[in-house]
């Protein structure tokens, strides 16, 4: 995901729009996609990269060499840093993986002075983001015990009114949410399909639990299993072009 997280961050970056010399806090920050956008697009004073794991924090200061940038170790849930320290909090990505994303949405209002800017983006799930939508859609369609891997089932939050509810709950004003489209293009079907092949997100995860399932003969009535499920399921997924967040 990492090529398209990237073009989404300069998105984000562009339309929260926060004034030159600001003070930002990235919560989340991984290893550093929008920390950058936010260096080039916003031109803040100073910007404060927050994550919980150092091979991130290390990525991060590799790649974001940036004399107004430093990065932390902390907890999303109880951030590091005074009462209003910040002009903006963001975070990209990081809102679904979080247990109380109540908490994480209070600490960054804490951090940040009164009529400053909390904005955040997550994948849209289970909505438009295609490329995985068809993915999960097609392997449920050979198991439906695959269900249980769907982000877009474990991850309600990653809609438009659930996000919405969760933001005013937290207790911010001016909520909006809106979408952002990109287009997401590859070379070939293997360029779109080996992501989907290793690592251990849910994609690989449904992958593993659907051909073990076929391969004990209990997923599809009527079919052989093995190599006809699994070339159905690869088809089915090879059709989607674009895809779409939610964010605020």
């Amino acid at each position: 995901m990492g090529r398209w997280s990237r073009r989404v961050a300069a998105r984000f970056a562009d339309w929260i729009g926060a004034p030159p010399q600001s003070a930002i806090v990235d919560v989340g920050c991984g290893t550093g996609a929008l920390a950058a956008a936010l260096l080039g697009a916003c031109d803040p004073a100073r910007l404060v990269g927050i994550d919980s794991a150092p091979a991130f924090l290390d990525a991060a200061r590799e790649q974001v060499r940036d004399p107004r940038a430093s990065f932390a170790q902390g907890d999303a849930q109880a951030l590091p840093g005074a009462d209003g320290a910040f002009d903006a909090a963001v975070s990209g990505l990081v809102l679904n993986f979080v247990p109380d994303k109540e908490a994480m949405i209070r600490e960054m209002a804490r951090v940040v002075r009164p009529g400053g800017t909390v904005a955040l983006y997550v994948w849209d799930y289970a909505g438009h983001m295609q490329i995985m939508r068809h993915f999960f859609d097609a392997a449920t369609a050979l198991d439906p015990g695959a269900r249980e891997f769907d982000d877009g089932v474990k991850a309600p939050v990653c809609r438009p009114e659930p996000l919405r509810r969760l933001l005013s709950e937290a207790g911010l004003a001016s909520v909006e949410v809106r979408a952002i489209d990109i287009t997401a293009e590859f070379a070939d079907f293997d360029d779109y399909w080996t992501p989907f092949l290793g690592g251990t997100e849910s994609a690989p995860n449904t992958l593993m639990f659907v051909v073990n399932e076929l391969g004990r003969g209990s997923a599809i009535p009527g079919r052989e299993p093995g190599v006809a499920g699994w070339s159905d399921c690869a088809g089915l997924a090879a059709e989607p072009s674009r895809r779409r967040l939610s964010k605020l």
